[in-house]
């Protein structure tokens, strides 16, 4: 659902100061407090292949069932990485897990749909097409998280047991104070809220068919994410292109996987699927970096209005790891 939203893009100087004085209360930034829902689980498990975004190369990845409190992982060469905001590792335009000297990279896609969807409890088998890799990536598919969806929604969800058949209510994270990153014009803010907001702003001055553009969203019910946010796909600019296959990146990036604007031309690949898609896949990009606060099939996205503005994935985990729960 689209909320009408009217912000002016100016630096937060304000809202920055502001943050700070509220900052100051001595309650804890983060409580975990019972959400009145089950653990979650995949009903089945399914699998898909595809091409990587960065990389270039084929994976696979197999989704599985897992047990209540046993939280989202990865598997790879027999290793597991847990989908925690202690693995993540700053990376350029995507989000990336280390562990034993393994990596998994571009994960947000894929998380943004599991904790969408509610699937607190998850094994992600990952296969690269080199069995002498040390480091793997989750396909990119149309630059968008519609096919986890599609593929989330075909298996269905059940609700997760513990090892000895018992339920186990899921407990949600709640900001209670204002808490803030920011680099230079850009930052993400979170404030207390009596339900999971996130308010997004991006600002591309010297791409006019982009430009200024806000959205707000809130999961006001089951299919939200999917109807709203899932289906808006990863972008670029046209004129960056080169610099950043010459960078080692996008070595799979094409017209099917990600929408193109030129400073000039505009879109190179239209239709658009919102006339503002640009901004709503900021908010995908952002529920998947914040899923890594999530632990044992807790936490994850919040109770807090979230506001970011000209953030990306660096600024993202850095307030993950600012909300972060004992």
């Amino acid at each position: 659902m689209r909320l009408p939203v009217t912000v002016k893009a100016t630096k937060p100087s304000f809202l920055v100061t502001w943050i700070r004085y509220s900052s100051a209360a001595s309650s804890p930034t983060v409580s975990l407090n019972p959400s009145g829902r089950l653990q979650q689980t995949l009903a089945g498990s399914v699998e898909v292949k595809g091409i990587s975004l960065h990389s270039g190369k084929f994976s696979t990845v197999k989704l599985l069932p897992e047990i209540a409190g046993a939280g989202r992982f990865f598997e790879f060469r027999s290793r597991f990485i847990p989908a925690s905001i202690e693995f993540a590792q700053e990376s350029p335009l995507c989000t990336t897990l280390l562990k034993d000297e393994l990596k998994i990279r571009t994960v947000e896609h894929l998380l943004s749909a599991l904790e969408a969807k509610g699937v607190d409890n998850c094994r992600i088998q990952i296969e690269s097409e080199s069995s002498d890799d040390r480091e793997v990536e989750v396909p990119i598919f149309d630059g968008s998280a519609k096919e986890w969806v599609d593929a989330i929604q075909g298996v269905g969800i059940n609700v997760a047991q513990n090892l000895v058949g018992e339920s186990v209510e899921k407990m949600v994270a709640h900001v209670n104070k204002p808490v803030y990153v920011c680099k230079n014009d850009s930052f993400v803010a979170a404030f207390p809220a009596l339900e999971t907001r996130i308010t997004c702003g991006i600002d591309f001055p010297q791409v006019p068919a982009i430009g200024c553009q806000w959205f707000s969203w809130r999961p006001i019910h089951e299919s939200s994410f999917a109807k709203d946010i899932a289906s808006s796909r990863t972008f670029c600019v046209y004129e960056e292109v080169e610099r950043m296959r010459e960078a080692g990146l996008i070595k799979g990036g094409s017209l099917d996987n990600a929408i193109v604007c030129s400073t000039e031309h505009g879109w190179m690949n239209p239709p658009l699927r919102f006339d503002d898609e640009a901004c709503r896949h900021k908010i995908l990009d952002l529920i998947g970096d914040l899923s890594l606060v999530s632990r044992g099939g807790n936490g994850g996205l919040p109770v807090a209005h979230i506001i970011a503005f000209k953030a990306g994935h660096a600024l993202h985990t850095d307030l993950a790891r600012h909300l972060t729960f004992d």
